[in-house]
């Protein structure tokens, strides 16, 4: 009788050691379930990337299709991107203030205000 309980105890053991070793294996093994959980983070990840490709693509195909069909876009994107005129156009170039620049004529300003109250 001690012999069978001896016996049953091992095997529970063994029984136990075997499924931790499996679960063990399951989980951390080279295709267990943190692995399969971070292959789906990853490819949730990638399918948000060509979702926004996509879209890109397609802002960009309609844009290429505007600028074949509408002359006024072409022409509109050709003086803005590229600076270019139409023949026999002049153009003026001006330049643009600077922060002090500015901060002086508003002080020239208010000195000329003061003057012209008195």
């Amino acid at each position: 009788m001690s012999f069978l309980k001896k016996n049953v105890v091992t095997n529970i053991i063994l029984f136990s050691f075997v499924v931790i070793l499996l679960l063990a294996w399951l989980s951390f093994g080279r295709h267990g379930f943190i692995t399969l959980y971070k292959m789906q983070k990853e490819k949730e990840r990638c399918l948000a990337i060509v979702e926004n490709f996509k879209e890109k693509n397609r802002l960009l195909a309609a844009e290429i299709r505007r600028l074949k069909e509408d002359n006024k876009y072409l022409e509109s994107v050709a003086r803005e991107q590229l600076g270019m005129v139409k023949e026999n156009e002049i153009v003026f170039r001006f330049k643009k203030e600077s922060k002090d620049a500015k901060k002086e004529i508003e002080k020239n300003r208010g000195v000329n205000d003061k003057r012209g109250k008195k």
